[in-house]
């Protein structure tokens, strides 16, 4: 006899998405095949990138709550969302859904910063400079003087994703996100780790950990340990080895 009470099994964590229209490449949040466990995925109507990023995402709050109970309705046990300045709206979201959320990758500061030696720091790229502040960096439990680094000099990657393009020059977003990366380490020689806030840094983890040699944290390692809690892996309970039958 099985016991139900859900609509869907076997995807716990529910995303909510901003409504874009930019491509989403493998690696990317939004691309379903980024992550090897299945997930259910609510678009926000009006949640664009500027009004989550530009503009105070608390405006949007009811929006995300709505989206959220769908997901919650239809048996996700966590929540997380495509935009890391939602770190705003965090408490709101977790106390109206009763679930764990993880709205943020900037959540990860604090525990990344307890990995490193006494002297080093966390450093953050994110998508615009200006448009993190220390409100969203408290909401996450992130210290003020963490450095930080933006894109918005960039080439092509602050345009295409917070303009939400139809079309976007990948390689030029990966060299935006390497001077990005430099210049975080060369102002900043005490950073020992790196957090990527925007969800859409992720297709470059690999690229920045190569040019920096630093560890780096992004929305999918946060996920992956988000979902390693919601659905802990089972191990069978005796040793299964051929010589002792």
């Amino acid at each position: 006899m099985q016991r139900g009470g859900k609509t869907v099994y076997g995807a716990s964590i529910g995303v909510l998405m901003l409504e874009t229209r930019f491509p989403r490449i493998p690696g990317d949040i939004g691309h379903a095949e980024s992550f090897d466990f299945p997930m259910q995925y609510r678009v926000v109507r009006g949640a664009t990138p500027d009004r989550a990023v530009r503009q105070d995402p608390r405006a949007l709050v009811e929006d995300f709550i709505a989206a959220g109970r769908d997901l919650v309705d239809m048996g996700c046990d966590g929540i997380t969302t495509t935009c890391g300045y939602l770190s705003l709206i965090q408490d709101q979201i977790k106390d109206a859904l009763g679930v764990p959320v993880a709205a943020s990758s900037l959540m990860q500061v604090p525990m990344v910063q307890a990995l490193l030696p006494a002297g080093q720091k966390v450093g953050i790229l994110t998508v615009s400079r200006p448009a993190l502040t220390e409100a969203h960096l408290a909401a996450a439990g992130v210290a003020a003087d963490t450095p930080v680094v933006g894109t918005e000099e960039g080439r092509a990657f602050c345009d295409g994703f917070l303009n939400d393009r139809l079309e976007i020059d990948i390689e030029a977003c990966r060299a935006d996100l390497l001077d990005a990366a430099q210049q975080l380490c060369t102002t900043h020689p005490e950073v020992g780790a790196i957090v990527l806030e925007c969800t859409n840094m992720v297709p470059f983890a690999y690229d920045i950990r190569r040019a920096t040699g630093l560890p780096v944290y992004s929305i999918e390692s946060f996920l992956k340990w988000f979902q390693a809690g919601l659905m802990p892996r089972r191990f069978q309970s005796e040793l299964a080895d051929p010589r002792w039958r």
